[in-house]
């Protein structure tokens, strides 16, 4: 029937306008390893948390946990608000030895892919070719890790009373 497959492929194309991945890496290779933090959030709601560090024989923490559309739908407000979807890493730092960022995104039919080096401060960035991108990509940074530590600290007690 030509009705229902027009429906179906509606209801597929909503869905794929509305899809969203995010994902987010920032590590080196140093005298302890390879130390890292990493988070993504999926399409399915799942939320997963790497933080590797080796200092103090340190062991990997990982966490997984599912959000609602509700924090989704925040998650996606801070992304659109902070306009990164409109910049391009072209002209940002490339990795080094001092380390890597990832920030990988998808909203709908945007997709977005940036590396460049770690950011130790504000410092950095005034140094770069693009300022004001490199600005926006490391507020955005420190706003998504404190969404996701905010989301860690609620949903599991790391010192149990």
């Amino acid at each position: 029937d030509v009705h229902r497959d027009r429906g179906r492929l509606a209801s597929e194309m909503a869905a794929a306008s509305d899809e969203f991945y995010l994902r987010y890496y920032v590590g080196h290779q140093g005298k302890f390893g390879h130390e890292f933090l990493e988070f993504e959030f999926r399409p399915d709601g799942k939320m997963r948390y790497a933080n590797n560090s080796n200092y103090k024989n340190d062991t990997m923490i990982r966490k997984e946990v599912f959000v609602n559309e509700g924090v989704i739908e925040a998650l996606k407000k801070v992304v659109k608000d902070s306009e990164i979807m409109k910049e391009d890493d072209r002209n940002w730092p490339m990795p080094d030895k001092v380390g890597r960022q990832e920030l990988e995104i998808v909203m709908g039919s945007e997709h977005i892919s940036f590396t460049t080096t770690k950011l130790g401060s504000l410092l950095d960035v005034e140094d770069s070719k693009d300022k004001d991108g490199l600005n926006i990509f490391y507020y955005l940074v420190q706003d998504l890790k404190c969404f996701v530590f905010a989301i860690c600290q609620m949903h599991f007690k790391i010192k149990p009373i």
